[in-house]
């Protein structure tokens, strides 16, 4: 749990802190339990406990009035009888502190002492409130034992034995259930705030989970829209470079290449930037890249000084899906911009086949490179790219290297 979500636990009960048990607003605040703090009675603690001090007086003094009505009990044990009933009465205040050793002590003080029964009914309810049910079974069980010796030594005028014997079980029995279900309805608060407390844990891990997979989602965006724009780029500004005497229509073209390239990229990334800020797509940009883009993605290639060799055999190009058409067009696109990158100057293969019911095979594949190339920052991201990206379209993307040393990329889209 998170700071902020103890210090919400923690302020929760402020405004109505009177009219919960410390007990259980202990429990809802985990850095009071973690520091060892005792929790401090509340209001309604000090009235709940003072109503309990004043049912027990009550208890003991009918009981005291008892003893005296009867002839046979002699003074002298009247008198500590009322002295165990006013100790028990005072020790009444420590119930919610040691409950187990009141309820447990209690036992054989109320077997000697009849002013001290109400104080044992009130400690073994209050046992079953705040301890688990064995312990409960434990002293209920002891007390219960006592039962018949008790009413044998001290035999009620107004009862038959047996009459006694079974209100005094069935008293302890509603004074043991009417405990449970206060306990019961405490843990059920408990377990209730701990699923909501859940959820919402759930749910902040859902949103986050969400914004990392939309990032991821704008990353492979930009990485394979940018990558082939700005591979464009880097080639032409390299011939340029190495050759500052080429004639000027060359340099103008390349210039034209550059300053479109950097057009497109531009456009591409206000796009994605877009989407970004919006959180959906523009409808007023460009269309999403579909099949028919091709053509258009090969002859920028060529520009470049690529060559590249299209066999393009779909059936009913124009009614591909758009997620088919777009993730071919990026699966395309990254792999001639690899090739471009890895293997500069060989002729590359752009095979685009398949039809409805059949599937849509998109294959890039470039022979070995002449010569050494420079390794390239970064590579095999944009593969990894391409592969979730073909898996969520429901396909399968798989890449490697040929038999003559060359490199290939394939991948299989469902169509229908």
């Amino acid at each position: 749990m998170t700071g902020d979500q103890a210090a919400h636990n923690a302020q929760e009960f402020e405004g109505r802190r009177w009219f919960f048990p410390s007990a259980l607003i202990h429990e809802l605040d985990p850095d009071a339990a973690r520091s060892g703090r005792r929790p401090r009675r509340t209001a309604r603690d000090w009235l709940v406990d003072f109503s309990c001090f004043l049912l027990a007086v009550g208890v003991g003094l009918l009981g005291a009035d008892a003893l005296a009505a009867n002839t046979r009990v002699p003074a002298s044990l009247a008198a500590a009888d009322q002295v165990l009933g006013a100790l028990s009465c005072a020790a009444i205040w420590l119930r919610r502190r040691w409950p187990l050793g009141l309820a447990a002590a209690m036992v054989p003080v109320g077997f000697v002492s009849e002013t001290s029964g109400g104080v044992a009914m009130i400690a073994l309810f209050s046992l079953a409130v705040h301890r688990p049910f064995r312990y409960v079974v434990w002293v209920g069980g002891a007390q219960a034992a006592f039962v018949p010796l008790y009413f044998w030594w001290r035999p009620d005028p107004d009862l038959p034995y047996l009459a006694s014997i079974v209100l005094f079980v069935v008293l302890t029995g509603a004074v043991v259930g009417w405990g449970m279900f206060v306990r019961s309805k405490r843990q059920l608060m408990l377990s209730l705030r701990d699923r909501a407390r859940r959820a919402e844990t759930e749910a902040r891990l859902r949103a986050e989970q969400a914004q990392r997979l939309a990032r991821e989602a704008i990353a492979r965006e930009m990485h394979d829209v940018l990558a082939h724009r700005l591979t464009l780029l880097s080639v032409h500004a390299g011939a340029l470079e190495f050759r500052p005497d080429a004639p000027r229509e060359e340099v103008a073209r390349a210039a034209g290449v550059i300053r479109e390239s950097a057009h497109e990229a531009l456009q591409d990334l206000r796009e994605i930037i877009g989407v970004l800020r919006a959180g959906e797509s523009d409808d007023s940009g460009r269309p999403p890249p579909t099949l028919a883009a091709l053509d258009t993605l090969v002859a920028e290639s060529r520009q470049a000084g690529m060559k590249v060799t299209l066999d393009h055999r779909v059936t009913d190009a124009a009614d591909a899906p758009a997620s088919v058409g777009r993730t071919a067009y990026r699966i395309a696109q990254e792999g001639l911009t690899n090739a471009r990158k890895h293997a500069p100057g060989t002729e590359v293969t752009l095979s685009v086949t398949g039809g409805p019911g059949e599937g849509l095979t998109v294959t890039v594949r470039n022979p070995a490179p002449e010569g050494d190339v420079p390794a390239v920052p970064g590579a095999g991201q944009g593969l990894i790219g391409l592969t979730e990206r073909a898996t969520l379209a429901g396909g399968t993307l798989k890449h490697g290297r040929t038999p003559d040393g060359g490199f290939e990329v394939r991948a299989r889209l469902p169509w229908g």
